[in-house]
C-alpha cells in the first residue's frame, strides 16, 4: 500500500508519537538539504554526514518544541538546529577558532570601494564547491554565515567565539581568496 505525502503538521505529530514511518519520511524529506548545509560549512563529506545525523537525532529528541507557524517552517526549524550543531563542532575544534591578530595585514583587506559589478558569468556549481573547499574551515564558515545565511559579524563572533574584528578580517580574506579563484577560473576558461 502506498503512503500519501504527509503535511508538516501530520509529519510532526507522527514524529511526536515516535511513528517510525513519520520519522523515516522526515529523514527522507530533509536529510539531503541538511547534509548540503553541513557540507557547505565543514567541507568534509564524512563529518558532514555525521553532523546531519546528529542534527536529525537532536530534532527527533526535541520535536515537541516545534511550533508550526507556516508551511516551510519545519525546514527552517531543522536548519536552525543543524546550524547550531555545526557551530558547536566548530567551537569544539579550537584550532579553527584561533586567529591571531598578527596574521591580519591591511594589504590583504579588500578595498571597501571594490565592486563586484560586471557582466554576470556562470560558474558551475561543482567549480564553486571546489573553490569553497580550498578555504580553511574557519574562512568557509564565516563566508557562509555572512553571505549565504545572512549573519552579522556580531552574531558570527558570538557563534564561533571570535572577535567581531576577527570575523571581519576572516571574511575579507575568504572573499579575496574566492574572488581570486573565480578570476583564475574565468581566465582559464576564456570567459
Amino acid at each position: 500500500m502506498r503512503r500519501t505525502f504527509l503535511s508538516e503538521k501530520e509529519l510532526v505529530q507522527g514524529c511526536i508519537r515516535r511513528d517510525r514511518d513519520a520519522q523515516q519520511e522526515l529523514y527522507v524529506r530533509f536529510a539531503a538539504r541538511l547534509y548540503s548545509l553541513c557540507l557547505r560549512y565543514i567541507g568534509d563529506s564524512d563529518e558532514s554526514r555525521d553532523l546531519m545525523h546528529d542534527s536529525m537525532i537532536k530534532a527527533m529528541d526535541s520535536i515537541r518544541s516545534f511550533r508550526n507557524e507556516a508551511d516551510g517552517s519545519l525546514y527552517s526549524w531543522l536548519r536552525k538546529i543543524t546550524v547550531n550543531v555545526v557551530f558547536d563542532r566548530l567551537r569544539q575544534n579550537s584550532r579553527f577558532m584561533e586567529v591571531p591578530l598578527e596574521q591580519v595585514s591591511d594589504n590583504e583587506m579588500p578595498d571597501a570601494s571594490d565592486s563586484d559589478a560586471g557582466p554576470e558569468r556562470e560558474i558551475p556549481d561543482d567549480v564553486l564547491k571546489q573553490i569553497m573547499a580550498t578555504l580553511s574551515p574557519v574562512r568557509r564558515a564565516v563566508f557562509n554565515m555572512y553571505y549565504i545565511d545572512g549573519f552579522s559579524h556580531k552574531e558570527i563572533a558570538r557563534a564561533l567565539n571570535i572577535t567581531e574584528g576577527g570575523s571581519t578580517s576572516i571574511l575579507a580574506k575568504a572573499r579575496a581568496s574566492v574572488r581570486k579563484a573565480i578570476t583564475d577560473y574565468l581566465k582559464a576558461t576564456g570567459q
